[in-house]
C-alpha cells in the first residue's frame, strides 16, 4: 500500500488520479439517471 501511495502522490500522477475519480463519478451519475429514466418509461 505504501508503494501505491508513493506512485499516486507524485505530482505527474495527481491529475491522472483526479481524472479517474471524475470518470467514476460521471459514470455513476449517468447510470443513476438512466435507472430513473427507465422507471419513468415503464410506468406507462
Amino acid at each position: 500500500m505504501e508503494n501505491i501511495w508513493l506512485i499516486i502522490s507524485k505530482p505527474d500522477n495527481v491529475p491522472i488520479v483526479g481524472l479517474i475519480l471524475l470518470i467514476v463519478l460521471f459514470t455513476w451519475m449517468s447510470f443513476s439517471q438512466a435507472r430513473k429514466n427507465d422507471r419513468q418509461s415503464n410506468d406507462d
